[in-house]
């Protein structure tokens, strides 16, 4: 039986994405290296009450990206559109980590017997039911995703940050 996670049917990207689907919206934003940029881009999410849920930053000596995920990425995505941010969207797998000891080495071992690359990781500000949680990206989320579920490991979905209930 399939999880639905890819059958190798096109699906409609209008239908494809929902408040369950089980990755998360990640926002890329392009800024120049400069003092003072960072705060503004914070300001302007925090601002329109959106919760940063996840921020990571890489910068070199001329431009940053910023990583951001909150909690309502539609609304999110009318204010870039409104603020003169450059970025793009990407979807990242978030898992909740499981309370035995070595979490991290527990889901990273199963992604590692599915012969799966994580190219990049960072933790999200979500405990539900006081379980941590980490968003990831990977090459191939669709098959991550199915098999973190299939060995019951529980997937983050949007609907999730917004019904955290163990808030910061």
């Amino acid at each position: 039986m399939s999880s639905g996670f890819s059958d190798n049917t096109a699906t409609p990207p209008a239908t494809m994405r929902g408040k369950s689907w089980p990755c998360l919206r990640q926002f890329c934003i392009f800024m120049e290296n400069r003092v003072g940029r960072l705060h503004e881009l914070l300001r302007l999410l925090e601002g329109r009450d959106l919760r940063i849920i996840a921020l990571s930053v890489v910068d070199t000596v001329d431009f940053a990206v910023a990583r951001v995920m909150v909690d309502d990425a539609d609304r999110v995505r009318e204010v870039f559109d409104l603020s003169g941010f450059t970025y793009m969207e990407n979807d990242i797998l978030g898992v909740e980590l499981p309370s035995e000891s070595d979490p991290f080495a527990r889901v990273f071992s199963a992604l590692l017997s599915a012969e799966l690359n994580i190219n990049y990781t960072y933790p999200l500000l979500y405990r539900r039911h006081g379980q941590a949680a980490i968003a990831m990206h990977l090459d191939d989320i669709d098959q991550a995703g199915e098999v973190l579920t299939q060995l019951g490991y529980r997937l983050v979905t949007e609907n999730d940050l917004m019904d955290n209930d163990d808030c910061y």
